[in-house]
């Protein structure tokens, strides 16, 4: 029987070649449901051509504009109530969480609690609720299977291995749109270059974090809680090729790798047939072609976001949730045209700095530390205006 799918965050660039996966293969996979946030236009599109039982929207709005154009018989449910019911739904067997952001946790956690299948391409769950998410996976036997390239080559190359015997993760980054800008050139960073990323079309906000490297901040947390690894055993290199998505180091010295072309259609085949591998021919990767693969150093003065992230995570507790929603919230900001590129990472240092972190936190202080970093990003925002953030 195929594989019943709802994907959160369908619009998105995640969500949209999850639906051509799903479309190349109807004889393993059947969509039951699509949510998304805000892009009304773009779900009509989705509704129209892949006809899912049950949609749901973030906003009154959005959900009004798309019951006005597809057929009356499909229910378009709304808010973060709307994404909880289409991710437990009695007939859903599998869940991909690729809603951008904070907003994809308590209809991921409600999927577990269902006992679905989760595809993880919402690295911010785990940043946010790590020990929440995974303790609610352990208690009801769910399996989370990684879809952002980086854990996907990680998950593969520990498949069939004694983790006990790995030393190391290596996390490979591109570096993002500014891989060889100076600091000095970064103060007059525009919105229209960060959003040209070298490698992947994504969607602004994970291009804007690719640029900070924030992105790959983020992804040290989340391979921490996926893998179980210490932060001390978790690396990271910069890779502009993109070839090589990650690599595992085992203590005999040896190194193994993935290597694939740059196109997320990969990972997201892998995570939902897994642990079958299902043919994907376009994709092929001709090595005579690859004339180096370069890698270099992550300089944490030149990108302070990972450095910030490392702290955030070791120091645990609420820390890793202010990083995400600082994070959020300042980017946000950059994209509205409110503040300048390097002051993402000062509102996301200054949140650091004056947070009170709470130990073990329930998801109601969770919620209260995301929402006290965002007030106090948006207060920082405002105080820039005459000057310096800090």
């Amino acid at each position: 029987m195929p594989e019943q799918i709802t994907i959160l965050g369908s619009t998105g660039s995640i969500g949209q070649s999850t639906l051509e996966v799903i479309k190349k293969h109807p004889e393993k996979f059947e969509l039951v449901a699509l949510g998304a946030g805000t892009n009304a236009s773009e779900m009509i599109k989705q509704v129209k051509e892949h006809r899912p039982k049950f949609v749901a929207m973030a906003s009154e709005e959005a959900a009004e504009q798309v019951r006005k154009e597809i057929p009356s018989q499909i229910p378009v449910l709304t808010g973060e109530e709307g994404l909880k019911e289409i991710a437990t739904l009695e007939e859903v067997t599998y869940v991909v969480s690729a809603i951008v952001g904070s907003k994809g946790l308590p209809p991921t956690l409600a999927a577990i609690r269902a006992g679905k299948t989760i595809g993880l391409a919402n690295k911010e769950t785990l940043v946010t609720a790590g020990h929440l998410v995974m303790e609610e996976a352990r208690k009801n036997q769910v399996s989370i299977v990684p879809i952002d390239s980086e854990h996907s080559a990680i998950f593969q190359c520990l498949n069939g291995e004694n983790k006990k015997e790995a030393t190391r993760l290596i996390l490979t980054a591109s570096g993002g749109s500014f891989r060889d800008w100076s600091r000095d050139q970064l103060k007059d960073a525009t919105v229209e270059t960060a959003l040209n990323h070298p490698n992947f079309s994504m969607g602004p906000k994970i291009t804007i974090d690719s640029a900070t490297m924030m992105n790959k901040g983020l992804e040290i947390i989340e391979a921490h809680w996926l893998f179980g690894f210490p932060y001390e055993q978790i690396d990271v290199v910069i890779h502009p090729q993109q070839i090589i998505h990650s690599m595992v180091e085992y203590r005999d010295g040896s190194i193994m790798a993935q290597l694939g072309i740059p196109d997320m259609r990969v990972p997201i085949q892998y995570a939902l047939s897994y642990p079958q591998r299902l043919t994907l021919d376009e994709m092929k990767l001709d090595l005579s072609e690859m004339s180096r693969l370069d890698f270099r150093v992550v300089d944490v003065e030149r990108y302070p976001c990972v450095h910030l992230a490392y702290e955030a995570g070791r120091k645990g507790g609420t820390y890793p949730t202010v990083l995400n929603a600082a994070n959020e919230e300042a980017v946000a900001l950059f994209l509205n045209g409110q503040i300048k590129f390097l002051e993402i990472e000062e509102c996301v240092e200054e949140a650091l700095n004056q947070h009170v972190a709470v130990q073990a936190p329930s998801l109601e202080e969770i919620e209260l530390a995301d929402q006290w970093a965002r007030e106090l990003v948006m207060n920082l925002a405002n105080a820039s205006r005459s000057g310096k953030i800090r």
